[in-house]
């Protein structure tokens, strides 16, 4: 800054510029000759520096300089006039009275600063005045060392903001305890973070040597993976041999040892020396003696429940035996001789079982009311002749309340599919009488039923050690005395009994059973159905030869008028020339339909078309030999005429080869006596 002898040599009131024009510039300064420098002050210090806020406006009036080069000049006795006093010019630059000086460190001002390095020698004043251009200076730039400047009233301010500065002090003490605080524990996390930082860098370090090992590891078990798969056995399937329940997961750990005693096995004769081998093979045959055992046990556990009162062998059968079929292979296969006398004891198991049944079936049946037809019951015999019999223990003297000769609904029975056999209980219960072919189809249906599901699980289950032969024979022995049973059911409801259509029933059904037989693939009981044939075709042979028998002795009672067993055989009310048909004609033709009805598809091997035409021949003699009783020829012809059209009436809806040609017959018969 300029000193204050320029601004009060050269600064007017009227602001007009100096007298002397000179460079503004700084130039180094000397004293006149004979004049000391004053002492105590550096000549190159500021003369605008303050001592103190006390000092006077002399020893600043006599602190300024002249400008450099300039000559000094002897004051004069006083100010010029009009001119303002430097204090005041001083302090509106300032921008108040003086103050003390202190520096940014807080030094008094009562030191003297040093001289600048540099001094900056031309200043351009852009054409302004000192005082315009101090004070332009003054508010545009900032000194380049602060100032700090005090007014006189700054004891009392700091008196009164004592306490604030008091409590400013503390404050800024907290936040220096805080930051201290802060700096700790901002230092803490910087030492964390390093630890972490080299915690993390030794993990990665880790990772990349276990990512190493791994994939070397792969590449091992990828190829000693299989080879140990193959001869290793899991813990899991270990347990569930040894004490694990026997079910589906008992199986599949079967399944598991099988297929690893079959590597072993393998392996053991390629390389016999191999030490894996060795060791697991011991522990194999240990669990495969284990599973043998608990196989036995499972298997006895199961035919001992067979023998269990009101038990159902078919759920065992399909939930124990079959849902479970590998284990009985598994000891077939490790123990033969073992499976061969757990075979044994299922096959005595159930030739019991099955015979008890059946027994106490035939029983049940037994007490159902069966028509006992006798030999009353045949064409040519009185039909009001009081009779009894009994069959299958049921006696009877009551009046007949069937029709011996019409086959009407009894047909239904041949429809297997919608008529289930008779249970034990309902046959107990069962109050209304049946015909024979009722006790038949129920006890034959149901052997038949138990007899393929037997065969069946017979093929299923012991088919891994078994040949065809080898399960006929099982099948036989179980099945022999069940199947004698049926037999005697049978002869015992035909081979007293005259109903034609009930044997005939009977025949149509064994061929039914034949027929399904085939159909389930079951061909051991063929034996049965053929010898249920040889008991019932005999038989009925046997019927139709007692009708032919009563037509011819009827006939021959004949001898060209009416017998009494003619006059029984017509109504009451029929005279010697009646030319109604008789009530022996009703019979027959009935008696043929229902023969016929059951033939229509019946092959020429059959002996029913050499026995119908036996039965027509005996008809068609008594009935000619009837006729000649009459006298009238016409009558005669009519009498005749009228019985083939009835037995042409009634065979009109009977189907098959031999139901035709019957129909034919006996219609050639009625066009030829028909002259009106």
């Amino acid at each position: 800054m300029w000193g204050l002898d320029r601004l009060s040599s050269y600064s007017t009131p009227s602001g007009t510029p100096p007298p002397r024009s000179y460079s503004p510039a700084p130039r180094r300064g000397y004293p006149a000759a004979g004049q000391p420098l004053r002492p105590g002050l550096n000549p190159r210090s500021s003369s605008l520096s303050l001592v103190s806020p006390n000092a006077s406006s002399t020893s600043l009036s006599a602190s300024s300089r002249l400008p450099n080069g300039a000559p000094r000049r002897r004051p004069t006795g006083g100010a010029p006039p009009n001119v303002p006093d430097p204090m005041h010019v001083l302090e509106s630059i300032m921008g108040g009275p003086p103050r003390q000086m202190v520096d940014a460190i807080g030094e008094s001002a009562g030191h003297i600063q040093t001289r600048p390095e540099a001094v900056e020698e031309d200043i351009d004043f852009g054409g302004l005045s000192l005082q315009v251009f101090a004070a332009q200076t003054a508010t545009e730039r900032k000194p380049t060392i602060p100032v700090h400047t005090y007014s006189a009233q700054s004891v009392e301010e700091y008196d009164k903001d004592k306490d604030k500065f008091e409590d400013l002090h503390k404050s800024i003490l907290a936040c220096d305890e805080v930051l201290k605080s802060v700096e700790a524990n901002l230092t803490n996390f910087q030492s964390d973070l390093e630890a972490v930082s080299a915690e993390i860098e030794s993990l990665q370090n880790r990772s990349i040597a276990l990512n190493t090992k791994l994939e070397n590891r792969k590449v091992v078990e990828k190829l000693l993976g299989p080879a140990v798969e193959d001869i290793s056995i899991s813990p899991a399937v270990i347990r569930s041999i040894a004490e694990g329940p026997v079910d589906e997961g008992f199986v599949r750990a079967l399944a598991d040892v099988e297929k690893r005693s079959k590597t072993i096995n393998a392996k053991a004769k390629d390389h016999p020396d191999l030490k894996a081998i060795k060791d697991v093979k011991p522990l194999l045959d240990d669990l495969t003696h284990r599973a043998v055992e608990r196989i036995r046990d499972y298997i006895v556990a199961q035919i001992k429940a067979i023998r269990s009162p009101s038990i159902n062998a078919q759920v065992i059968q399909q939930q124990a035996f079959l849902r479970y079929k590998d284990l009985y292979a598994f000891l077939a296969k490790h123990q033969p001789e073992l499976a061969q006398q757990i075979a044994q004891a299922y096959v005595y198991t159930m030739r019991w079982y099955y015979l008890n049944h059946f027994t106490r079936y035939r029983t049940a049946l037994e007490k159902i009311k069966v028509h006992a037809m006798d030999k009353y019951d045949v064409l040519g015999e009185d039909p009001s002749a009081r009779r009894g019999g009994n069959l299958l223990g049921q006696s009877r003297n009551a009046p007949v309340t069937y029709d011996a000769f019409s086959l009407g609904r009894r047909r239904d029975a041949l429809k297997s599919s919608s008529i289930s056999a008779l249970t034990a209980h309902v046959a107990e219960e069962e109050k209304s009488a049946h015909y024979i072919e009722v006790p038949f189809r129920s006890f034959n249906l149901a052997l038949i039923d138990n007899a393929c599901f037997e065969y069946t699980f017979i093929s299923t289950y012991f088919a891994p050690n078994q040949n065809f032969h080898a399960i006929s024979r099982t099948f036989n022995t179980i099945f022999e005395p069940t199947l004698a049973v049926a037999q005697a059911v049978t002869k015992s409801l035909v081979e007293s009994t005259t109903d034609t259509l009930g044997i005939l029933l009977c025949v149509r059904l064994n061929q039914h059973f034949a027929f399904e037989l085939q159909r389930r693939k079951v061909p051991t009981v063929e034996g049965y159905i053929n010898a249920t044939n040889m008991l019932l075709w005999p038989r009925f042979q046997q019927v139709l030869d007692m009708h032919c028998t009563s037509l011819s002795k009827l006939a021959s009672s004949l001898p060209g008028r009416p017998s009494t067993g003619a006059a029984l055989l017509s109504s009451s009310a029929s005279t010697a020339n009646s030319t109604a048909p008789t009530p022996l004609t009703q019979k027959f033709a009935n008696l043929l339909q229902g023969i016929l009805a059951l033939s229509s598809e019946a092959g020429d091997d059959e002996p029913v078309s050499v026995s119908v035409g036996r039965l027509r021949s005996d008809y068609e003699a008594y009935l000619t030999k009837l006729s000649k009783g009459i006298s009238d020829v016409r009558k005669r012809e009519r009498f005749l005429y009228n019985n083939y059209s009835l037995v042409s009436t009634i065979l009109g809806d009977v189907e098959g080869k031999l139901g035709e040609e019957m129909r034919g017959h006996f219609e050639g018969l009625r066009d030829a006596f028909d002259k009106q």
